[in-house]
């Protein structure tokens, strides 16, 4: 008689368990059956906890101050690492590639967003951009969001650079002369980006492409934060499968 091959459970830890997002992300790993929720930290808790739990996968979805902290000290303990939290300038990500140069089995994966939605609302926009004249992005989130732009507009904003110049497309059209107060936004390569914080919201984009006689939009919103759990998820079964740095679910997607 054969026996069913049983799927590996996971050992997994999630920092910043206290929050919204942590909060969810606990409730979907308890509730996955190839999981086991090793630690749930919150601020006061010490990382070494992720050591003596054997945590393989840890899930970071704290605050930009104490992201690189958490992600460093997962990769020098064989880690894995699914991080949901902004603030990884270039020097951030390029120190963390030195990193993970010398623990060349360790996988991590820095996620803009996990709604899967936006993510292929990226892309679709990506794939547009070329053939429109201007493009211009706005996000919308809650009033407690601490960055602007947030991670994913900027993300956005440099899929759709990339494709414009790919294409040879120049800048977006604009006369503007003077903005003493800003008004046209910031720019992420090139891409004007405009930040709407307000109370009611959770995440929302929206990518506007115009040309002479028509205007394309895409648009995504997430009412809950249950809508990024599946992505959530998607991180975390798969970033022992790639090694080094992933930055963006959609290297997860196969798109």
């Amino acid at each position: 008689m054969v026996e069913a091959t049983q799927t590996k459970i996971r050992r997994v830890a999630v920092l910043g368990a206290s929050g919204r997002m942590g909060s969810e992300a606990v409730k979907a790993i308890t509730d996955a059956p190839d999981f086991e929720l090793v630690a749930a930290l919150g601020r006061e808790d010490s990382l070494e906890k992720l050591v003596e739990t054997n945590a393989e996968i840890m899930v970071d979805l704290t605050v930009p101050s104490a992201t690189e902290t958490n992600v460093r000290f997962a990769v020098e303990h064989g880690v894995h690492a699914v991080v949901g939290t902004t603030g990884w300038t270039e020097e951030r990500v390029e120190s963390l590639r030195e990193l993970l140069d010398e623990h060349p089995q360790v996988g991590v994966l820095i996620a803009p967003n996990f709604a899967l939605g936006s993510i292929l609302a990226t892309e679709f926009a990506a794939k547009a951009a070329p053939y429109f004249e201007s493009v211009e992005i706005i996000e919308i989130h809650h009033p407690n969001k601490v960055d602007a732009p947030s991670g994913t507009a900027a993300h956005t904003a440099r899929q759709v650079a990339a494709a414009r110049e790919e294409a040879g497309l120049g800048t977006s059209p604009d006369a503007t002369e003077s903005d003493p107060l800003g008004s046209r936004g910031g720019k992420v390569e090139g891409i004007n980006v405009h930040a709407v914080r307000l109370r009611g919201m959770v995440a929302h984009q929206e990518i506007l492409l115009g040309d002479p006689g028509q205007l394309l939009t895409i648009r995504h919103d997430s009412f809950d934060r249950a809508s990024f759990m599946p992505g959530v998820l998607l991180g975390v079964r798969r970033v022992a499968a790639h090694p080094g740095l992933s930055i963006g679910l959609d290297k997860y997607m196969d798109l």
